[in-house]
């Protein structure tokens, strides 16, 4: 298999797993979201967002409830279903950040919530700068799992090793600012570091929704789950887990 067939096939694998993503995955701190108002330098009450890769709508609901008027689009399918039993009041457009479905200075901020490297730049960035308005911003981030913390870069480690053609961290995140920067945007970046407690069993949960799980059968993921759920029970024998992310932000503005 190439690396843009494993690309693709790990691109299509979260259907499969929405109700996982929607149970396990972190949401993202209110200092995300006053991070991306300080360095687009405008409120994101009242502005039209586009939330693209909207996934379960993680994202989108925390747009929502800052007043954003946010539309949700999403190419999965099993992930859009998910999306629509938890959010049914919010708008969801099927579509990729590549062609995406929406008129001409159509939007204030595009967004992309653990979403953009999905996406191939050379079409997603011009797609952006085309729906938005003058003033508007390309916001990406992600919530990185920090391995400057000792069993955060053990367990990288061993997912590594263990899945040596699928696991590849969190590389190229941040290659993109480039991308933005030839595209004449004015490119401000930021990490936020927070946390979260967790049980064990939903930190498993967690790791079964990631693309280098998702993408495989239940018979070679079963191993990987049982070696993880060891290694976490042997550092946190009480069963709750203290989970830390960098929580990686960049916001492109286009000129007025």
């Amino acid at each position: 298999m190439t690396e843009d067939q494993d690309h693709r096939e790990a691109a299509t694998s979260f259907g499969a797993v929405a109700a996982e993503y929607a149970r396990a995955r972190p949401g993202y701190p209110d200092e995300l979201f006053d991070a991306l108002e300080r360095l687009w330098g405008r409120g994101l009450k009242g502005a039209r967002v586009l939330d693209v890769g909207a996934g379960t709508g993680i994202a989108t609901r925390l747009l929502a409830a800052r007043g954003a008027d946010v539309v949700a689009v999403e190419p999965s399918a099993g992930m859009a279903a998910q999306f629509l039993a938890s959010s049914p009041t919010l708008p969801l457009v099927r579509g990729t950040g590549d062609d995406l479905p929406f008129h001409d200075r159509s939007a204030d901020l595009v967004g992309y919530a653990q979403a953009f490297h999905w996406t191939r730049p050379e079409r997603s960035v011009p797609e952006a700068i085309r729906v938005l308005r003058p003033g508007g911003a390309l916001a990406t981030w992600w919530n990185v799992h920090d391995e400057t913390v000792p069993w955060v870069r053990a367990r990288a480690r061993r997912l590594a090793a263990a899945l040596p053609t699928r696991y590849h961290g969190y590389r190229g995140i941040g290659a993109h600012v480039d991308d933005f920067a030839r595209a004449g945007l004015a490119v401000g970046r930021t990490v936020l570091h927070w946390e979260r407690r967790i049980t064990v069993e939903h930190a498993l949960t967690d790791l079964t929704s990631r693309s280098y799980l998702a993408s495989i059968g239940p018979e070679e993921r079963a191993p990987v789950l049982a070696a993880e759920r060891a290694a976490l029970l042997a550092e946190f024998p009480d069963g709750t887990v203290v989970e830390p992310y960098a929580l990686d932000l960049t916001v492109a503005v286009l000129p007025e």
